[in-house]
């Protein structure tokens, strides 16, 4: 819901309702805490850690996490809330004694693959960055068994395919309530909440935005961030742009409008599940260890454009000196070392991990799965998943979310037109895989290559 403080008073913006800034879309009334152990689908379990076990709920001092600027496409860290309450810091989960004994998994099995995947070697790496970003900081080494991962975003016609099978309805295909947005928004603005404005629709940008009342030469505040977005009644994965528009020129695009518990839907089915953290970021730099891009050090090498970001002043003009406004066929850029496509832009890709802004601090080596609770001090209300690889709405001079170390956060009941994902799948959990009613395994047809090589 998109939600305006004016005169000391909350009222509902008008023509923006629900999801992605300050607060998304719940299945239920939230509690004030939260279980937080990683959501783990019933065909793919997540990589060997102690800290998969089922958790307790979360004290009442609350690691919950949040972010308004953030779930826009902010793509930097918080600087911290001084109203918000501390977290209860926690003691990272040991790796058991199993896991320690065992070699990392680097070569791929002897199976066949699964369709669409390219195999990611296991090995260790330095996770983080040395930049002005605390979130991303320490840097520190991770350690990971090897996995398969999708080539590309899973598109549009892929989710079709899921919807096709299952009936499956999104989060923005459904009408909100407002015993949603208990707990998360004040009273009266619930109350203020029309009852014609309880539409399904999605996030989409305000093209039309005040642009006299968007600041130029500073950061903007989150209440100044709303004014670029829009609750857009009839968008969703079917209509990226609202209802006069279609997904049938796009469905080689990667499918947006969906929340992190839509996508976790399609992975139950399709028998795989959403990278950790440490697995994407692992994957994006190809084997380039200390890289700014999954490429290198340089945005543009010898003047190329490698990603779909948005080239000019953002939120003001958008030069698509790179050839797309919007989302683009995946695959339409160079790939990685290790075969990955659009590992930086395009869209958002969501993850398995809860956020926390201090998690790398108490991060096991082996295997991490991210923390059992999740904080953000701007909305320490809202629990949240992570984000990565940043979207095409990314840019220089407000959000540079297309590095492979960037961080970003969302909540979970939350869609919007520059957010995606794609799956990731592990050796140990292959047999499960094959049973799985939306498997694909084997060669069918190539990816796509470069548009812009």
């Amino acid at each position: 819901m998109f939600l305006k403080k004016l005169s000391g008073k909350w009222l509902v913006v008008a023509s923006c309702l629900v999801t992605a800034v300050g607060c998304g879309r719940s299945a239920s009334k939230p509690e004030p805490t939260v279980s937080v152990a990683p959501a783990i689908d019933a065909t793919e379990s997540l990589p060997t850690n102690d800290a998969t076990k089922p958790e307790k709920s979360m004290s009442e001092n609350g690691s919950v996490e949040a972010s308004t600027v953030a779930d826009l496409g902010d793509g930097q860290s918080s600087t911290a809330n001084p109203e918000a309450p501390t977290p209860a810091r926690e003691i990272p989960e040991t790796i058991n004694d199993e896991a320690k004994l065992k070699p990392v998994v680097v070569t791929e099995p002897n199976v066949q693959r699964p369709r669409g995947m390219v195999w990611v070697p296991g090995g260790s790496f330095k996770m983080g960055s040395s930049g002005n970003q605390e979130d991303e900081l320490p840097i520190h080494e991770v350690e990971l068994d090897g996995f398969w991962m999708d080539a590309t975003e899973v598109t549009v016609g892929e989710f079709k395919r899921f919807v096709d099978a299952t009936g499956y309805k999104t989060l923005a295909e459904r009408k909100p309530s407002r015993e949603e947005f208990v707990g998360q928004v004040p009273p009266e603005a619930i109350a203020a909440i029309k009852e014609e404005m309880l539409v399904p629709g999605s996030i989409c940008f305000n093209p039309k935005f005040d642009a006299a009342a968007f600041p130029k030469n500073r950061r903007p505040t989150p209440d100044e961030i709303y004014l670029v977005w829009k609750y857009e009644p009839g968008a969703n994965w079917r209509h990226p742009d609202g209802p006069k528009s279609s997904m049938e020129d796009r469905l080689s695009h990667p499918v947006t409008h969906v929340s992190w518990n839509d996508v976790s839907e399609y992975c139950k089915w399709a028998g795989k599940r959403l990278p950790t953290e440490a697995e994407w970021e692992y994957a994006s730099r190809g084997g380039l260890d200390a890289k700014v891009y999954p490429w290198g050090d340089t945005r543009e090498p010898n003047g190329r454009w490698m990603t779909n970001i948005w080239q000019g002043e953002w939120p003001f003009k958008n030069l698509v000196q790179d050839g797309f406004e919007k989302t683009s066929p995946v695959a339409s850029f160079e790939p990685n070392a290790f075969g990955l496509y659009d590992m930086s832009g395009n869209v958002w890709e969501w993850c398995q991990d809860w956020y926390r802004g201090d998690y790398y601090g108490m991060s096991p080596k082996r295997n991490p799965v991210g923390p059992k609770t999740s904080y953000d001090p701007i909305e320490p209300t809202i629990p949240k998943r992570i984000q990565r690889g940043g979207s095409f709405m990314c840019n220089a001079n407000y959000c540079t979310g297309y590095r492979v170390s960037a961080r970003m956060k969302g909540d979970p009941n939350t869609a919007t037109w520059h957010c995606g994902f794609r799956t990731v799948l592990t050796p140990s959990n292959y047999d499960a895989f094959q049973a799985a009613p939306g498997a694909l395994i084997g060669k069918a047809n190539a990816v796509a290559q470069p548009a812009n090589p």
